[in-house]
């Protein structure tokens, strides 16, 4: 409609400016992730409500949701901002992962025309219920809303039961054209409601309780793509569930793929015996298909997928991940082919690319990735990218992030990184340090986020939060005797240091700890008499530390800084490098005796220190 077509700016021309500088100082609040107070005002009910609110773009009120919910600012009180349905129209809303309760989101969201909902993995005591039941309270929604996304809720239809609210079903969104429910409660009662939705075409349902796909029938004309991954409790021959599938006759994608890592009761029998009957049979068994995934099916013979090959030529998608024959040579000879699988760096990539939001998958993808860039002569960033999308789609699953940190090493390792986009390396390193702050104990994975950190260039050239990870390492390094990582993680730490903001540096500086840590480095070289990059980096690091921060220098005095400086300075044979940073602490402790309060007697010996490090005895 008209309405929901974007004003131009020059309608009216004496808001125009205005409008323009809301909009950046809107944007510019979300991305410092700083609060919004003084760009709103609060209600009655503690919900937000902006100041001034220009008539948006209707894109760019969806825009402003998803950047919210992307920054994790988004909640009870922050959505508050869209109960504004005139300035502020959503049309195609996502609230996806935020924290909501069932009465924000009915007071918020339900009263806008939606054509479609984001609501997956939303916290805070939403449930699947209650997201049909609001939607289904608004006209506009009941008959408008086309695709839903409500993966990883619980439906809990039970739950409205008790508070004496009416049950609706999902047949209540007549205009639903798309439903995503994997990962859901969703039952075999709740698929036949589903079933009656008049013009339903794509509808997933992996992961769940499911057991009869009979019900499917019910939308033959209209199903286009069934996504069925993991169906774990389903229970029908094959004979009943080819039946099924033989009248989809408009289904076009069918994902029937499953998990080969599950430790569950089913062996997945029935399942492998439906996948070989469809790939040996007749081309008029779902005559439209052009997409097929089979993903971690184990009994994938090469046979049966050359046969359904070369009987299907308008085929454009095969799954084959952990099939074991993803590398038959009827899949290869197609040149038009997309296939995930294992064979190459294309099929890799292309289940990476596909298989973001599966566990499984992702972990199967990144170890064959690893094997394929262990020499990786080329920067490959789109590569780099798929990989990230991972670890941040997985951001607590240890088997993504072993793999994922020991890959993101192998594609910016020597020269590579130097020809990655900066931004891209900058959100690289972020998922690293999310890696080392989420499994601090294991040490693989604090081995390759630091092997991957230990670059010049990232480190010089590279934005991230420098400050987390110079602590980071540091907290690392207080459990590693490793000689090699013990140099690689002090030459980090020694640079981060340098790069921190005078706050951030006086913040450290003030943490006994690290001075500690980075002290122990220096008593340990100086112990065994050797002089090395790892003793002058140590050192580097604590004169960056103490540069013009009182509280570091007492603290370096007080953890015995100065005798063991004095130590170090007797080796007969010290490099000029050594003498440079060690002399630039002491100069700093000498001139200024009132703020650390040293005794002639200390301050003497400092300044004799330092007499010879500039006269060295021949």
């Amino acid at each position: 409609t008209l309405e929901d077509q974007p004003r131009d700016f020059n309608e009216n021309r004496g808001t125009g400016f205005f409008f323009c500088l809301f909009v950046c100082l809107f944007f510019s609040y979300l991305n410092r992730k700083t609060s919004l107070d003084a760009l709103c005002s609060v209600r009655a009910d503690g919900s937000m409500s902006l100041i001034w609110a220009p008539l948006f773009p209707q894109e760019m009120a969806d825009q402003l949701l998803l950047k919210m919910a992307e920054k994790g600012i988004l909640n009870d009180t922050s959505i508050g901002i869209f109960q504004n349905c005139k300035e502020l129209r959503l049309r195609r809303a996502s609230i996806r992962g935020c924290p909501l309760s069932a009465e924000a989101f009915h007071t918020t969201i339900c009263p806008h025309r939606l054509l479609e909902l984001d609501a997956s993995r939303v916290s805070g005591g939403l449930t699947g219920a209650d997201v049909v039941s609001g939607l289904s309270s608004s006209p506009e929604c009941r008959s408008g809303l086309q695709r839903l996304s409500l993966s990883g809720l619980q439906l809990d239809w039970e739950s409205l039961e008790e508070e004496g609210v009416a049950r609706v079903g999902f047949s209540s969104l007549q205009g639903l054209r798309a439903l995503n429910l994997s990962n859901t409660d969703t039952s075999d009662a709740v698929l036949e409601d589903i079933c009656n939705l008049p013009h339903l075409e794509t509808l997933d349902i992996s992961c769940t309780p499911v057991s009869q796909l009979t019900a499917l029938t019910g939308c033959r004309n209209t199903l286009r793509a069934l996504v069925a991954h993991r169906l774990r409790q389903l229970d029908m021959p094959p004979a009943s569930l080819l039946f099924v599938f033989s009248h989809l006759n408009a289904l076009r994608h069918l994902d029937f793929s499953d998990d080969h890592f599950a430790e569950d009761d089913g062996d997945g029998r029935d399942g492998d015996e439906v996948v070989r009957q469809l790939l040996e049979g007749s081309p008029q068994l779902l005559p439209s298909l052009v997409s097929l995934d089979l993903s971690g099916r184990k009994r994938v013979s090469e046979d049966a997928i050359r046969a359904f090959v070369e009987s299907r030529k308008s085929l454009i998608f095969m799954g084959l991940l952990a099939t074991g024959v993803s590398a038959c040579d009827a899949v290869s000879s197609q040149k038009n082919l997309k296939v995930t699988g294992e064979a190459n760096e294309d099929q890799v990539c292309e289940a990476l690319g596909r298989y973001g939001e599966r566990e499984c998958f992702v972990r199967e993808a990144l170890v064959h990735l690893y094997n394929l860039t262990t020499d990786a002569g080329q920067p490959q960033p789109d590569m780099l990218k798929l990989v990230v999308s991972g670890m941040r789609s997985h951001a607590t699953s240890l088997h993504v992030h072993l793999v994922a940190t020991a890959c993101v090493f192998n594609l910016t390792t020597q020269d590579l990184a130097e020809a990655m986009p900066v931004r891209l390396l900058s959100s690289t390193v972020t998922q690293l340090l999310h890696a080392m702050k989420t499994f601090p104990r294991h040490q693989q994975v604090q081995k390759n986020c630091l092997l991957a950190l230990c670059s010049d260039y990232i480190l010089q050239d590279v934005p991230f939060d420098k400050y987390l990870a110079a602590t980071l390492v540091i907290n690392w390094l207080s459990s590693h005797e490793d000689p090699t990582l013990q140099r690689m993680a002090v030459a980090v730490i020694s640079i981060l240091v340098a790069k921190l903001s005078t706050e951030e540096t006086a913040k450290l500086s003030k943490d006994v700890f690290i001075m500690k840590q980075l002290l122990a480095i220096v008593q340990q070289k100086a112990m065994v008499g050797v002089v090395d990059s790892t003793l002058k980096f140590a050192l580097s690091a604590l004169w960056n530390l103490t540069d013009e921060m009182p509280a570091a220098a007492r603290n370096f005095i007080q953890c015995q800084g100065l005798e063991l400086y004095e130590e170090v300075l007797e080796d007969p044979q010290l490099e000029v490098g050594v003498r440079y940073f060690a002399g630039g602490i002491l100069a700093q402790i000498a001139s200024r005796p009132e703020v650390w309060m040293l005794d002639e007697e200390l301050r003497g010996a400092v300044l004799q220190q330092l007499v010879c490090i500039l006269d060295p005895p021949s």
